[in-house]
């Protein structure tokens, strides 16, 4: 953004927190240090500082791309101010998230989003798992996400925005058979895994709030381990166990050894799950959300080749991703044969 749109920016994002502040004089606050911190598609992650009466506070805006306007439709799940609103209830039932500070309106000329405290530690998986400086927390690290998921799964459905969609019983399955119709049913190996998870269900599941994309890159973590959990756009309604297994889905791994997200061990993760819930999910059941986290993710890749293939973005990143098809029909055949 060039620096007129950096300073226009600026001057919304003054406008918009002096308004939430009682006491700050025009001439006693600042936007400091703005920056763009992501480049992705799907969401802008902008740092700054907010200082006010000589007070310093470090903040995020997360918000739709493209225009002041953003888009026209949310990307995820939910829209940005479903997921401000779900961030707060998370945060109120102790789970480990940023404070919303405000969720930006039309008056705003931000866009869709919010703005949240921007906490200490790190998301990067690549340094997460080979920095001897979180060598400690890689240790915890598992064990802590059982805890964070068994707070999140525990959150009664009376308290979460009405707009969550609700993925539980076959409805996620007809939702993969559709995608896969839409794209021409490429993939054989996708479509063998979907009929796969059709035809062995889980007895009996629960239903409750599912974060959707829990995984190693979407944890905030310092050396002590989890800072905080980030990324709620994909929260819906469903199986909680799909949780558990997709953080232990290999693409998340990185090309580390250990099982849940490159840095941990299955017992570690269902200890801190257990710690909290008193439940102990079966190993096959895990193993089950492993295959649909498998699935998942060629359905992924394989949107992605289809839109660099058909010119609607043809894009580095787009082919990058399209071309890992194989490795998630490589781990679905794998899953299928018992081998996680």
């Amino acid at each position: 953004m060039a620096e007129a749109g950096l300073k226009d920016m600026a001057d919304r994002l003054l406008a918009a927190l002096l308004a939430t502040e009682q006491n700050a004089a025009d001439d006693g606050v600042s936007i400091e240090g703005l920056k763009r911190l992501s480049g992705g598609a799907n969401m802008e992650t902008w740092s700054f500082d907010w200082v006010c009466n000589s007070a310093t506070e470090p903040l995020i805006l997360r918000r739709l791309p493209g225009s002041a306007g953003g888009l026209d439709h949310p990307v995820g799940e939910l829209t940005l101010e479903a997921e401000a609103a779900l961030l707060d209830v998370a945060g109120y039932n102790g789970v480990c998230v940023p404070a919303v500070r405000l969720v930006l309106r039309a008056e705003h000329g931000l866009g869709e989003g919010y703005i949240m405290s921007r906490e200490r530690g790190e998301a990067l998986p690549f340094r997460l798992l080979a920095d001897d400086f979180y060598r400690g927390a890689r240790e915890r690290l598992a064990y802590q996400c059982g805890q964070a998921l068994g707070r999140i799964h525990a959150i009664p459905l009376n308290l979460l925005p009405p707009s969550l969609s609700d993925h539980s019983g076959g409805r996620l399955f007809v939702r993969a058979q559709e995608l896969l119709d839409t794209h021409g049913n490429r993939s054989p190996v996708l479509q063998l895994g979907l009929n796969w998870l059709r035809d062995t269900p889980r007895q009996n599941p629960q239903c409750t709030l599912v974060h959707g994309d829990f995984r190693n890159g979407n944890l905030l973590v310092d050396q002590d381990g989890l800072v905080a959990v980030l990324d709620w756009e994909l929260a819906h309604l469903g199986d909680p166990i799909q949780d558990l297994g997709y953080i232990c889905a290999n693409v998340w791994r990185f090309g580390y050894p250990k099982p849940v997200g490159g840095f941990g061990d299955y017992a570690d993760l269902l200890a801190g799950y257990a710690s909290v819930t008193d439940v102990a999910p079966a190993m096959a059941d895990i193993h089950y959300w492993q295959v649909h986290a498998a699935l998942s993710w060629g359905m992924v890749c394989l949107i992605m080749l289809e839109m660099y293939r058909s010119g609607q973005d043809s894009s580095l990143e787009r082919a990058a991703v399209g071309r890992r098809l194989s490795e998630a029909e490589i781990d679905l055949l794998l899953l299928m044969e018992g081998d996680s």
